[in-house]
């Protein structure tokens, strides 16, 4: 490395967004695909089809940054500005390019249109100067210029299309405009559930102030921490040109984090906590039948979106209404009247029940109260209880939950998976 990391800044176009019409992907994607090699995005802009406020937003980025990406506007429609409002701004005038003008004529002929549309000509003007770069995807190409030191990037806002200019021409433009203040990023994911984000934090941060093994290791990595419904991910990045010195970094950092965070954490090349689940029972030879109440076969789905499952999971009953928990789980009238459908005593039946009538080697059984009524003093909103029944033991917990109905069934079907995964 010869200098500073190279900065880009992503400037993405459409009224579209601004109103909440369209998810901003495009955002996202260049997000990730700069870090990942190693380009800095520093700033992010978002601008409705208006020429003033896009030359605004593109003069302020190019003040700043090495590269100035911007999505969005360049098709044939008239809301579609991008390209006249940057070329104005920089004083390049729009040239027709002859061999662009070739190629989407005959793109259209392969199509079956007998007639050029006009409308499309705008599509072939290039700003002067600017280097084409290939649209395999669509009819806009990307247009790049520089400007001031700053590489200036057009793409198509098709997400498609935009993916393919990036990862095609864009690619070895990049490369060769910024040469080696381009860092490789290297990434690894460390998955935990149960644990919160404060209480991660607080653990790395008691180590950084009383480990200078662990300081001295960390300082060759970043960490983020990346929370959701389900738990969080800590992403530990390690920036080097040599791929063996970026993996020894991560391994020597993960090493170190594992030490700390072990009790909550779960290996799954997916992210998701269902892949080491039956991997486990697989490797058991075990059969697994769950009985869910508030979670509404959510666990079930989990279960059955990773193919072959069927080699662990054998099936489950969704007993919403205590009728269904007494008739097809066996589940204790008496019990339900003294102890009520939210607790451990109806769930760890629920879980036998389950385990009896499916035939299976393992039997897991949530119930609770997701909301928003239905909750009482003795049992308020987002009591869950949750029981695993394996080899004649049982094992059952309740936990309170924050959040709507949909967070309370999110969280609960994690949680039920990790004890799973735990009593495993």
């Amino acid at each position: 490395m010869t200098g500073e990391l190279a900065r880009a800044a992503i400037v993405s176009v459409g009224n579209e967004l601004l109103f909440g019409e369209t998810i901003n992907t495009n955002a996202a994607w260049l997000g990730r695909a700069l870090a990942e090699k190693g380009i800095v995005v520093s700033h992010g802009y978002t601008v409705g089809d208006n020429r003033t406020n896009i030359q605004e937003v593109v003069r302020t980025a190019t003040r700043s940054t090495d590269v100035v990406l911007i999505s969005g506007g360049l098709g044939p429609t008239e809301d579609d500005i991008t390209r006249n409002a940057v070329a104005d701004l920089f004083e390049r005038p729009l040239r027709s390019n002859e061999r662009l003008l070739a190629d989407l004529k005959a793109r259209f002929r392969a199509h079956g249109y007998r007639e050029f549309p006009e409308t499309n000509l705008s599509q072939v003007e290039v700003p002067e100067g600017a280097i084409v770069l290939n649209n395999p995807n669509g009819t806009a190409p990307g247009l790049a210029f520089e400007e001031d030191s700053t590489l200036v990037v057009m793409l198509p806002g098709v997400p498609r299309e935009l993916h393919g200019i990036f990862l095609g021409d864009l690619n070895t433009l990049l490369e060769e405009w910024l040469g080696d203040r381009i860092a490789p990023v290297r990434h690894r994911m460390l998955h935990t559930t149960g644990v919160p984000e404060s209480r991660l934090a607080e653990i790395i941060e008691d180590a950084i102030n009383s480990d200078p093994a662990f300081v001295s290791t960390m300082k060759e990595v970043s960490i983020a921490y990346l929370p959701d419904l389900r738990g969080v991910d800590l992403r530990i990045t390690a920036r080097s040109a040599s791929t063996e010195e970026a993996k020894a970094s991560l391994d020597r950092a993960e090493e170190e984090l594992d030490a700390r965070i072990a009790r909550w954490r779960y290996h799954a090349t997916s992210g998701d906590i269902v892949e080491p689940v039956l991997e486990a029972l697989k490797g058991l030879g075990l059969m697994l039948a769950v009985a869910e109440s508030c979670t509404g076969g959510l666990i079930a789905k989990r279960l059955t979106d990773f193919p072959g499952a069927s080699a662990s999971f054998i099936g489950g009953v969704i007993a919403y209404d205590d009728s269904v928990k007494i008739s097809a789980l066996d589940v204790s009238q008496q019990d339900l009247s003294r102890f009520g459908a939210v607790s451990e005593v109806v769930a760890v039946q629920m879980a036998l029940g389950a385990s009896k009538r499916l035939g299976s080697d393992v039997g897991l059984a949530v119930t609770g109260v997701a909301g928003p009524g239905g909750g009482t003093k003795e049992k308020p909103v987002g009591r869950v209880c949750f029981a695993v029944v394996l080899n004649g033991k049982e094992k059952a917990r309740s936990v309170d939950f924050l959040g709507d109905r949909d967070a309370v069934r999110e969280r609960a079907a994690q949680v039920a998976l990790a004890m799973l995964l735990r009593t495993l």
